[in-house]
């Protein structure tokens, strides 16, 4: 039985095909607004979500998942399979067949030179790329002809599928980032402010951290598409605004993310402008381990680089962590129906999900007497624990944002019942999830000891997502601080696990090793999950075609977004 039909979200044969629009651009302006306002529009240089949404209007892969996790072809003819003879019978290379007509916004030809620039791009030696685990075992991209892209894997590798796939891994243009290479990268300012793209519109202003203007790529592939002829795309503010501007005012027609508790929503709803539109995919809050040491006594290129960290090294000072915390309420207040328990660092596809015994119930004393059993004690009085003569004393850092805020509140509370003392801290989350290699309050940095945020994956098979956890993935100084590894967590197991996965082409045992992956991370320290969350937007009840994405990016269909009547 081959991986490429057993996969939770299977290969579909046709892409999404809504109905055709009379006019290009008919449908004059679309207003969105993502709470969290975009700070580029170059994925690569950003693990933000925001900016890589905001990028899907324009840059785009050469094949994408739909909502319900297949995946399609998007830029090619179809999804190469062992069955169609796009992937060899060694599994070691994978051939792409690319549409032919495809044009760049700038009239120029889509060729397949592009697409291996792309790859010399994001795995240049001297840069850093957020992105780079899409193309882990890659040894090689050729182009044999303009339509050809033939992709090389060291050994067989079953979920060929990494590179060039989802809104994560879109393509970029050769002849604009040419002089963008390596440590240049995130210099190139008017490139990554504007990308010349395939996707439905293109970037006529940029204002980082604000508000972007688009209009409708006059080469997009199809000449009736898309429906309007203007975005605008405002960034800032928070959900509570964002959602009441689509459901009570209408000054939106889509708002992203509105992390709202569930009663806020249903006023919102009541408004009678729009409706709140929810999914489950792999979104899971979490709060992540610093595995180093983020100390403010260090130089800047080594702070979060130095290991180990002082005391989070230690399992008993993360486990009793996370046993002190009540997952049930933090579910309740925050996100109702919209949030489930969870200790799973992939909490879908299902199958991959773990749910370690214990979990979902709070254990004050039991955690404790686990650092009581450690020797990590109060030895002057204060309420705070010693490890090694160091308190547990800890900079808590997250987004800001009223649920994240209220998350703290009971979080600090509950450690301090432990002897652990939090300092908490809110950063603009423009700024936190922003990947400005010069500011000091990115979560890439994370000169915090613990930081709380969300992230999911492209897809339903997340190998590439759990290579974000290998040693070498790590942001640091020499990779521009970019890479998915934010909690440095490094384990020779892992690795070696994640190989092996990388290699294996059995559903069930790649199963079982995607658990033993989620497994080590929540034992190991690198991360204490929190609330496996759906993913809940709203939309204008004029705004038609929307069709929510929770395993790609939510604009992934925005060329069939039109205004209903």
């Amino acid at each position: 039985m081959k991986l490429k039909t057993l996969l939770l979200g299977a290969v579909a044969a046709t892409a999404f095909s809504p109905a055709a629009f009379a006019e290009r651009g008919a449908d004059g302006q679309v207003s969105i607004i993502y709470w969290q306002a975009p700070s580029i529009m170059n994925p690569f240089l950003s693990g933000g979500t925001k900016d890589i949404e905001a990028a899907s209007l324009v840059i785009e892969p050469l094949a994408r998942y739909n909502s319900s996790g297949e995946m399609v072809p998007w830029l090619v003819e179809e999804v190469p399979t062992v069955e169609n003879g796009g992937v060899n019978a060694e599994l070691t290379q994978i051939t792409w067949k690319i549409k032919p007509g495809l044009k760049w916004s700038d009239g120029s030809d889509f060729t397949s030179g592009d697409v291996k620039f792309t790859y010399d791009y994001c795995t240049h030696p001297e840069g850093g790329c957020a992105q780079v685990t899409k193309f882990e075992g890659v040894t090689s991209v050729e182009t044999p002809d303009d339509l050809t892209v033939v992709v090389n894997f060291g050994s067989a590798t079953p979920f060929p599928y990494g590179p060039f796939v989802g809104g994560e891994s879109p393509i970029l243009q050769a002849a604009q980032f040419s002089e963008c290479m390596g440590a240049k990268a995130p210099e190139c300012t008017e490139a990554n402010f504007n990308p010349i793209g395939t996707g439905p519109f293109v970037v006529d202003e940029f204002k980082p951290n604000d508000v972007i203007t688009l209009s409708a790529n006059p080469n997009y592939r199809d000449p009736a598409k898309p429906a309007f002829a203007k975005v605008l795309f405002k960034g800032g503010g928070d959900a509570t605004a964002a959602g009441r501007a689509v459901m009570e005012t209408g000054e939106f027609d889509y708002a992203w993310n509105l992390q709202l508790a569930p009663d806020v929503i249903a006023q919102m709803e009541a408004g009678g402008k729009g409706k709140a539109v929810a999914g489950f995919g792999p979104l899971l809050e979490r709060i992540m381990l610093n595995n180093t040491n983020p100390s403010a006594d260090l130089g800047p290129e080594e702070r979060s680089v130095i290991r180990p960290h002082p005391f989070l090294s230690d399992p008993a000072v993360y486990k009793a962590m996370s046993m002190a915390i009540d997952r049930d309420l933090l579910v309740e207040i925050g996100y109702g129906k919209a949030g489930r328990v969870s200790c799973s660092w992939v909490p879908a596809p299902e199958a991959f999900a773990i749910n370690p015994e214990g979990c979902d119930t709070q254990d004050i004393a039991g955690a404790n007497a686990m650092l009581d059993a450690a020797g990590i004690v109060d030895t002057d009085g204060d309420g705070i624990r010693e490890k090694d003569g160091t308190p547990l004393k800890l900079l808590y850092q997250t987004s800001t944002n009223a649920v994240r805020q209220d998350f703290q509140a009971l979080i600090k509370q509950w450690w301090s019942e432990i002897g652990i003392e939090s300092e908490l801290r809110n950063i603009n989350s423009s700024v936190f999830f922003g990947g400005d290699p010069g500011s000091p309050d990115t979560f890439q940095k994370f000169y915090a000891d613990v930081e709380m945020y969300a992230n999911t994956f492209n897809g339903t098979d997340p190998q590439s997502y759990f290579g974000n956890g290998l040693c070498d993935k790590a942001p640091r100084p020499e990779t521009q601080w970019q890479g998915e590894n934010i909690s440095r967590f490094c384990d020779e197991e892992f690795d070696a696990l994640h190989a092996e996965l990388s290699a294996t082409a059995d559903m069930a045992k790649r199963i079982e090793i995607g658990q033993k992956l989620n497994t080590i991370v929540f034992e190991k320290g690198g991360m204490i999950p929190l609330v496996h969350r759906g993913r809940l937007s709203a939309h204008a009840n004029s705004l038609g075609g929307v069709d929510l994405n929770v395993w790609d990016s939510e604009l992934w269909n925005a060329a069939d977004w039109f205004r209903a009547e």
